[in-house]
């Protein structure tokens, strides 16, 4: 996956050593972080394009994100989508997860799935609440979930 950040400089790094060197640079500075990892995609026609993005929040202070993004011809149903959606979020939150618990940096997957049944992303919440909460991960969903719901979304629409 390539990262970048949200003004679009490429992170040359690995994202690992990325996310490492910031929560560094932030904590020296005296912030308290939180990080959320959410994955929200968009079908455009034959495509379907997926963005999954690092958002770092400083207590008190705001906060950035690191972003990326890819598009599929796969076609899905909306069940498979939204699960593939948490996938991503939960692939990278397992590659990261060690350095925030080194770091005593909390972090939570934001799904963008609706908690409301009339929705039909509601159809993925129970796999995907078992899924994230199964990983041990702290778990949050629509309306809460604003990592997918509103930063990730603002990538692919």
């Amino acid at each position: 996956m390539q990262w970048r950040k949200f003004n679009g400089e490429a992170i040359s790094k690995p994202i690992r050593k990325a996310v490492e060197e910031m929560i560094l640079r932030e904590t020296a500075l005296g912030n308290k972080l939180k990080v959320c990892i959410g994955t929200d995609s968009q079908v455009k026609g034959l495509e379907t394009e997926f963005a999954t993005v690092i958002v770092f929040l400083r207590e008190g202070r705001g906060g950035f994100m690191f972003i990326s993004n890819y598009s599929t011809h796969i076609k899905y149903s909306i069940k498979e989508r939204m699960l593939r959606e948490v996938s991503a979020s939960i692939e990278i939150a397992y590659e990261l997860c060690d350095l925030f618990t080194a770091y005593d940096v909390d972090m939570e997957v934001h799904a963008d799935i609706n908690t409301n049944p009339q929705f039909k992303s509601n159809e993925a919440l129970r796999e995907a609440t078992g899924y994230i909460l199964g990983m041990g991960f702290a778990f949050k969903a629509k309306p809460e979930a604003f990592a997918s719901s509103c930063c990730a979304n603002k990538i692919v629409n």
